[in-house]
């Protein structure tokens, strides 16, 4: 687990540079349970099928799941997989697939409830469109 150093003090920004301490994969751990947080905190004003929803929408992949994925990613982008390495990450990628089209659907069943268009929605709750990994 990554620790970051901050004072017993700390202001928004001092917070702020204490998480860009982090590599990507603590960042995204981090965010995922930030988004976690916010939404418990948010449970009482939301009726609990939007509260689930959003629980699902915010769970993302295991850490070591993310990480060897990652790791994988970026061995392909130098060049350097083996043919092992490339089978993990052919599975791996029909995991983030999946997890990504099961978000997906839940970010649908949430935008309907709501009863507002999912892009709406996305805009609302700060999810970017995913970028296109060639």
């Amino acid at each position: 687990m990554a620790t970051v150093q901050i004072k017993s003090d700390v202001d928004i920004d001092q917070l702020l540079e204490g998480v860009a301490q982090l590599d990507t994969t603590e960042l995204q751990q981090f965010l995922t349970r930030a988004s976690l947080l916010l939404a418990q905190r948010q449970d009482t004003a939301l009726p609990s099928s939007e509260s689930d929803l959003l629980r699902q929408i915010n769970q993302g992949l295991p850490a070591d799941t993310q990480h060897r994925y990652d790791e994988l990613r970026e061995k392909l982008r130098r060049e350097e997989l083996n043919s092992e390495e490339h089978k993990e990450l052919l599975k791996l990628v029909d995991v983030v697939e999946q997890a990504t089209a099961d978000r997906l659907q839940h970010l649908i069943a949430l935008s309907q409830l709501r009863q507002i268009p999912l892009d709406e929605l996305m805009k609302q709750l700060g999810i970017r469109q995913p970028s296109v990994h060639a």
